[in-house]
């Protein structure tokens, strides 16, 4: 791949729509799109949409009337030349404009390339880069609302003061050792040991907020396990608020698992039904019941699901045993019964009447919560940044230890280059 070819992809979802865009990025941009307008001299004003006629380019046949919008470099998306084409969204006319383009020396994109290219010109870091892939992705709005801010920069803004008085303890060791024949006196020795544990300090609390990060970037597994006819079903659908399960009187009527997505406070929840736990020698639901067991070992949280109207038997047991190897919650339906006494401490809900239920919707999160992270803050979402973090606060301190022992500078200064490496390698600055 040519860093200085003109490249070309279909910016929308695949399928039919009212619009479809097609996106060329390189020195070519402007000149192909002169070629399909059939119009040498055409110079449209850049950021501003001009209506024109495209036509096939070796037939000369009226492919589409389109919007042409120039993004002249370096202001661009990818810094470079952007022509995007915005037509109507058939498929067919589409690849008819693709292959046009194709035949006017561009290729088309790679995976990604858009974004790399922007990278490479400066335009974005690596991690706005990594925000624009969980906004396409984000499942709730508070997903899409941490990689908005991430988008914006405000992962960079945190770590730029970091890095900026990282470098500055940096300078005066290295000063130290360069002109300076004796030892740092005692007063700058405790100043450095001061600075570094304020650092990281500041780096470990970034990285503490990826507990929480993280449940609204990849979501929660929570499986609902109990024997036959506790009401599994019926509590599915109350928190889908559908009816996406047959609820039957009869014990065993679930013989699969079955999977909704739903948003808790603002992380997504992939909510599983299972069959009931029970000995059984019918094939369907044996094969349903080994489904429901591997579901529970799967998942993040497993809710046992009690029927809070009779008393606890020996398939609860099996079950609550079953869930006690994973992270686990009670949740004792039927609280609308008189009959309702539940045995174990847990969440009184009622499927039926959907008493409870606001309190079981906060007892599935409250396991995964971080009290030290807000909503409203920015969050660490991504397993490389918090890996970095960890690494950058690990190197930070074993520097402050050899600092507090003494130790000779060029020993302690190369845990503080690594830690600035680190946090580099966040943002894509050192690679």
């Amino acid at each position: 791949m040519s860093e200085n070819s003109t490249i070309v992809a279909v910016a929308t979802p695949p399928g039919r729509g009212g619009l479809g865009v097609i996106r060329l990025s390189g020195p070519a941009s402007l000149s192909i799109a002169q070629a399909l307008a059939r119009d040498e001299a055409f110079a449209p004003d850049p950021n501003r949409a001009t209506l024109r006629r495209l036509y096939h380019t070796d037939s000369g046949e009226l492919i589409d009337q389109a919007l042409i919008t120039y993004f002249r470099a370096p202001h661009s998306f990818t810094g470079e030349d952007v022509i995007e084409l915005s037509c109507h969204g058939s498929p067919v006319l589409l690849r008819q404009l693709v292959d046009c383009a194709l035949a006017l020396d561009a290729r088309a994109a790679g995976p990604g390339e858009f974004t790399l290219r922007a990278v490479s010109n400066g335009r974005i870091n690596l991690s706005q880069a990594e925000a624009i892939r969980d906004l396409i992705n984000a499942q709730t709005q508070a997903a899409a609302q941490q990689a908005a801010r991430q988008l914006n920069g405000e992962l960079s803004a945190q770590l730029q003061p970091l890095k900026d008085a990282l470098i500055r303890v940096i300078v005066q060791l290295e000063s130290a050792l360069e002109f300076v024949e004796d030892d740092l006196p005692e007063s700058d020795n405790e100043n450095l040991k001061t600075e570094i544990s304020r650092l990281k300090s500041q780096i470990a609390a970034l990285a503490n907020t990826f507990r929480t990060g993280r449940l609204f970037r990849d979501g929660l597994r929570v499986a609902l396990a109990g024997r036959p006819n506790a009401g599994k079903s019926s509590l599915f659908n109350a928190l889908l608020n559908s009816e996406r399960a047959i609820v039957t009187d009869l014990p065993g009527t679930t013989r699969d698992t079955l999977s909704e997505y739903i948003a808790l406070e603002g992380v997504p929840v992939q909510l599983t039904d299972t069959a009931g736990l029970r000995a059984s020698t019918e094939l369907i639901e044996s094969i349903g019941i080994e489904r429901a067991r591997r579901a529970m070992s799967d998942a993040d949280l497993v809710v046992v699901v009690l029927d809070g109207a009779q008393m606890l038997n020996d398939e609860d047991r099996e079950v609550l045993a079953a869930a006690s190897e994973q992270t686990y919650i009670i949740a004792s339906n039927k609280s609308d019964l008189p009959s309702f006494a539940p045995t174990l401490a847990g969440c009184a809900v009622s499927a039926k009447t959907g008493a409870g239920l606001a309190e079981l919707r906060a007892a599935i999160i409250a396991p995964f919560a971080n009290n030290d992270a807000t909503h409203s803050a920015l969050l660490i979402t991504d397993a490389r940044h918090h890996d970095l973090l960890r690494r950058a606060q690990d190197e930070l301190q074993s520097s402050a230890q050899l600092l507090a022992n003494r130790a000779s500078e060029e020993l302690t200064l190369v845990g503080l280059h690594n830690a600035l490496r680190y946090l580099g390698q966040i943002t894509g600055e050192t690679t």
